[in-house]
């Protein structure tokens, strides 16, 4: 390992043993998804994710696509407003798991602060929808999400994508595919992020220097290969670390966990960027463990990369909000 999980994490790792990835099987993996839903949705799971900012309400709305309608989860400012900037978020799980209540602590409190609409998109999961079902309702849900924008007080060119681990894969994707469309966002955060689906993801030093994470695990990260990913998918298509393009994308904030699997994805992608010509903001936090943000009440590092996102956004966003940062 790179460091010293932080206590709380290796507590909640000893209480919560992980299923047995590399013979987990597809049915085994939506009963976990269930499992795993369940335990958040209770009353004490708020000491692991951290409690929602009561500066913002949370509603649940329907996102009507081209055959399909999926939900979305916006949180808005109580206090109201107009004009406001358009965060559209996804959330981690590797494309298996995951919901995007996991990230009300941190979308709470964006919206709250910045303030802003956060919309965070519940993206179809596999193994019922393989890759790339999440991402095409990553694309199809970007210019829907504008066009609707002021329906939730929004502004469409005031616009951020921002997500974590494979959540991060979709925003930065977006960011590409809106710039290819000729309206490029105005920011992209991209938390612990898994940027590479190739197999080569396994191949980073950090992979094996830090196989002994609890979260992230070389385990996991394999079963996330083998039942999301189709035998005859291309999954250079989807990584944004092996896109031959990315001139023109805005401005980007990347964190990256120590003590994750999947951190040196994180530099090789911000080195490309700068080799891009755009502007990187890159942070190492190194007692940090993968999908930290949405455990903030075991992860103390989840607080300062909260503040840090929070900066970023408000000094890249043409209107700046006069709200104390908190």
């Amino acid at each position: 390992m790179r460091g010293k999980v932080p206590l709380r994490m290796r507590i909640l790792s000893a209480l919560t043993p992980a299923p047995d990835w590399d013979s987990i099987t597809p049915a085994q993996v939506i009963e976990y998804r269930e499992a795993l839903n369940r335990k958040r949705r209770s009353v004490l799971s708020g000491l692991v994710t951290g409690r929602p900012d009561r500066g913002a309400r949370i509603t649940t709305h329907a996102l009507e696509l081209p055959g399909r309608q999926l939900d979305v989860r916006v949180y808005q400012p109580e206090r109201g407003g107009s004009g406001l900037p358009l965060i559209i978020a996804f959330h981690g799980g590797g494309f298996i798991t995951g919901t995007p209540d996991q990230d009300d602590w941190l979308l709470t409190h964006l919206a709250a602060n910045c303030p802003a609409v956060v919309a965070s998109v519940d993206y179809r999961l596999a193994p019922e929808h393989p890759l790339p079902a999440a991402v095409d309702d990553a694309y199809d849900a970007m210019p829907r999400l504008v066009a609707e924008a002021a329906r939730w007080g929004a502004d469409p060119d005031r616009v951020v994508a921002l997500g974590s681990s494979a959540g991060a894969t979709l925003a930065a994707l977006t960011a590409i595919r809106a710039v290819e469309l000729g309206t490029p966002l105005q920011a992209q955060v991209l938390i612990n992020p898994q940027l590479d689906w190739t197999d080569s993801v396994f191949q980073f030093p950090s992979f094996t220097e830090n196989a002994d994470a609890p979260t992230a695990t070389p385990g996991n990260c394999r079963a996330v290969q083998r039942i999301a990913i189709p035998a005859s998918f291309d999954a250079r298509t989807i990584s944004p670390l092996r896109h031959d393009n990315l001139a023109g994308l805005p401005p980007a904030l990347i964190q990256s966990a120590g003590l994750d699997t999947l951190e040196d994805q994180a530099p090789a992608f911000a080195e490309r960027l700068r080799q891009a010509d755009v502007d990187v903001t890159m942070t190492r936090y190194p007692q940090a463990t993968h999908a930290f943000l949405s455990m903030s009440g075991v992860v103390p590092a989840a607080q300062p990369a909260r503040a840090e996102i929070l900066t970023f956004l408000r000094s890249h966003l043409l209107n700046h909000s006069d709200a104390p940062a908190r």
